[in-house]
């Protein structure tokens, strides 16, 4: 497995036209794998190309890819980097082998998390209608999905709970409903967007309209389970993985991303 970063050049046309779409950049991001084939798709657990856009800034913009190939990013950054100021000993990107930070994850570990991520719940207004996939949109709710017991054990992690010295309530005071969970928890919420992109359809079927909802948490978490860990690293956690969800990576606590 591999980590790569790439910084995006915003002033770029190129660049507007792949952030702009999340289907062209998860397109633009699997064609840097020449040799993956359709019929590598992987399995509902197994490694997979993931990634991500970190907008840490107005016009800096971050993308992360988790692959279990070395990808080249040669088109990337013609189209939406810097090519001038390419370089054999930098090419305008860095990939890192992942196993080394994989392998040292062991039970009880705490590590600072970054997650995009589309948190959904299925709901149905009669009992009559079939269920219906809706996106959560309120911080709280949105919490509320990533901190549901049965995900973060099938996930291998639980979301730290901040020092008594940390919290608003007073020790001892037990969560009231309308507790915000970032009273409670090392867990923040934040970077909304509302994505409305049409999806090409194969064999000339008529392009289907997708709409989903993203957001970005960041917390500190405590490692229950390292292989379960490593299978959501490694192949995603949650749904639109192909839309730049899904993709979580871990820092020491105290590092900056």
């Amino acid at each position: 497995m591999f980590l790569t970063r790439f910084r995006v050049n915003t002033a770029r046309p190129g660049a507007r036209r792949l952030l702009s779409s999340p289907q062209v950049l998860h397109a633009a991001v699997m064609s840097s794998f020449p040799d993956l084939l359709p019929t590598d798709a992987p399995g509902p657990e197994g490694p997979r190309v993931l990634w991500r856009l970190d907008h840490q800034a107005r016009a800096e913009v971050m993308l992360y890819v988790v692959s279990p190939a070395r990808p080249d990013l040669t088109h990337l950054v013609e189209q939406a980097g810097w090519p001038a100021a390419a370089a054999p000993d930098n090419p305008g990107w860095q990939t890192r082998p992942y196993a080394p930070l994989l392998d040292r994850l062991s039970k009880g570990d705490h590590w600072g998390f970054r997650l995009t991520a589309n948190p959904v719940h299925h709901i149905r207004r009669t009992d009559h209608e079939p269920r219906k996939r809706t996106a959560h949109l309120t911080p709280t709710h949105q919490m509320g999905w990533l901190l549901d017991p049965s995900r973060q054990e099938r996930a291998g992690f639980r979301v730290l709970e901040k020092p008594d010295s940390k919290r608003l309530l007073p020790a001892g005071t037990t969560q009231h409903k309308h507790e915000h969970h970032g009273d409670r928890y090392e867990l923040t919420v934040h970077d909304q967007r509302s994505l409305a992109f049409n999806k090409s359809a194969a064999g000339g079927s008529p392009r289907q309209a997708v709409s989903l909802v993203t957001v970005t948490f960041d917390g500190r978490l405590e490692i229950t389970d390292p292989e379960r860990i490593r299978r959501t690293l490694t192949s995603g956690l949650g749904k639109a993985k192909a839309y730049g969800c899904g993709l979580m990576t871990l820092a020491p606590l105290g590092a900056v991303r």
